[in-house]
């Protein structure tokens, strides 16, 4: 096994490495001002979980996980942040940012599996992970997304 893959580093520079990704997916998925909130609770939650972890493989996909996870928790508690749409204003426009417009009104699943797949270019492998299912599954939902937005365009 590769140690460098398998090592776990250091949360500091964990954190460092994935906040500015996992912050644009949390906005790109809830906006700006739920996303500063659900951003805090996905590194919190990364915060505890960490020393649990048994290997610093798709740490990336883990800190996305999280984030999904979070957000759905949101969803559930019917947070009513979420039910108001807001406008998504950004300095710089990230590689995902060119999707922003067409995804913003999925369901949530499909949403996070389109934007994590042609946004942040993640393999089925990792979609499937962040987003608690499996490799099917996530291949399924950014499917079923395209085709949601092939229609839409139509």
């Amino acid at each position: 096994m590769d140690t460098a893959v398998s090592t776990i580093p250091p949360f500091e520079r964990f954190y460092e490495q994935h906040r500015d990704e996992v912050f644009g997916y949390l906005v790109r998925l809830v906006g700006r001002q739920v996303a500063e909130d659900a951003f805090q609770e996905t590194f919190l939650r990364a915060l505890r979980g960490y020393p649990k972890l048994a290997h610093g493989r798709h740490l990336r996909a883990w800190a996305f996980t999280i984030a999904t996870r979070v957000v759905l928790d949101l969803r559930r508690r019917g947070e009513p942040a979420l039910l108001v749409a807001e406008p998504v204003v950004t300095d710089e426009r990230p590689a995902y940012a060119e999707i922003e417009h067409l995804a913003g009104e999925l369901p949530a699943t499909e949403r996070a599996a389109v934007v994590l797949r042609y946004g942040y270019d993640l393999d089925y492998t990792d979609i499937a992970t962040a987003l608690g299912s499996s490799e099917e599954a996530a291949r399924q939902a950014a499917s079923s997304g395209v085709r949601r937005l092939r229609r839409r365009m139509t």
